[in-house]
């Protein structure tokens, strides 16, 4: 995406296009794109990629074939589970949308109630890291293809992650280009991870996906749409680390990749924050030292996270929605 934006931006009017699909890396050349870990797509979606896009693409520029008339962005949206032909990346009419994280565990579309104040709201969990929040609940010696979509409902059972969800979607939600989250967070420590994912919960009567192992069920699956981390430190500078001062809350700003996914009506929008995500995060020691990499095991230590979501320190997901259906393309 950011080579996308580069090109667009130092080459106007350049022939440049944009294709997004559901996929591991390589996934559009060595599979079929019907499913990715837990969840269905149910076309075959890396198929449709090398015949219809990849390789009239090809024909046209290197065999002087017929112009196949790509638009400027060709992306699969998954929860619909269809390819959209799109002038603009992000669409033109997306219109921006914030979820705010609220009390009791909702997420909502409206801000904190004026009465909601720094001392009472907020939510915090105790992080250990000697005991992180595993990405994925299967026992594996590396990091799988299969933990960008797996169930989270693993991880919502945990004292140490936060969980925010919306009401039951009465109409489809569908969410198209960069997602922002904003927290205002405080620690007990002087240093810091934080985990923001976006999550689609399926109905508990949802009708079980065909390609699931035995014993799995569709019905309440934690969709991981997406999801980012950021070591605290970074959080002003890459070049100029700095500790948190503790019990201070402190603005984290953490972009996560774009996305074209909607949440079907009968759905709800989920938003988990943790602090460990271990090992496809290594491990922070919570104590501020020059190099994590020489930290001693007395340096790590157990911290009190906080997530305020007062009126004047509101945390957030900043995300763009697209009001209408732009055109879809049946393979």
């Amino acid at each position: 995406l950011q080579t996308y934006r580069a090109l667009e931006r130092q080459n106007p009017g350049i022939f440049n296009i944009l294709v997004m699909g559901p996929w591991f890396h390589g996934g559009w050349a060595r599979s079929d794109g019907q499913s990715l870990g837990d969840a269905w797509f149910q076309e075959k979606t890396a198929v449709f990629y090398r015949d219809s896009i990849e390789l009239p693409f090809f024909r046209h520029f290197l065999k002087d074939d017929a112009d196949p008339k790509l638009p400027e962005a060709f992306v699969f949206e998954t929860g619909a589970n269809r390819w959209r032909r799109l002038e603009t990346w992000p669409p033109a009419e997306a219109v921006e949308l914030q979820l705010y994280l609220r009390e009791e565990g909702k997420l909502s579309f409206s801000p904190p109630l004026p009465g909601a104040t720094d001392f009472d709201a907020f939510d915090e969990y105790v992080s250990d890291p000697t005991r992180p929040v595993p990405f994925t609940q299967d026992v594996a010696l590396g990091m799988t293809r299969e933990y960008m979509t797996e169930d989270q409902r693993f991880a919502s059972r945990r004292p140490d992650v936060l969980t925010y969800v919306t009401h039951v979607l009465d109409e489809d939600l569908t969410l198209a280009g960069p997602i922002t989250a904003e927290l205002w967070v405080a620690t007990t420590g002087t240093d810091a991870d934080f985990v923001v994912k976006l999550i689609d919960v399926y109905p508990g009567d949802h009708p079980d996906f065909p390609h699931l192992r035995e014993g799995q069920r569709t019905g309440g699956y934690q969709m991981l749409v997406r999801s980012e981390a950021i070591r605290g430190r970074f959080r002003r500078s890459y070049a100029a680390p700095e500790p948190f001062e503790p019990g201070i809350p402190t603005m984290i700003i953490l972009p996560l990749q774009d996305v074209l996914h909607t949440f079907q009506k009968g759905h709800r929008v989920m938003v988990q924050i943790q602090s460990t995500w271990f090992p496809l995060v290594d491990r922070n020691p919570q104590k501020f030292v020059p190099n994590i990499f020489y930290a001693s095991e007395a340096d790590f230590t157990k911290a009190t996270q906080r997530v305020i979501r007062s009126r004047d320190l509101a945390s957030r997901l900043r995300v763009l929605a697209i009001p209408g259906q732009p055109t879809a393309v049946q393979p």
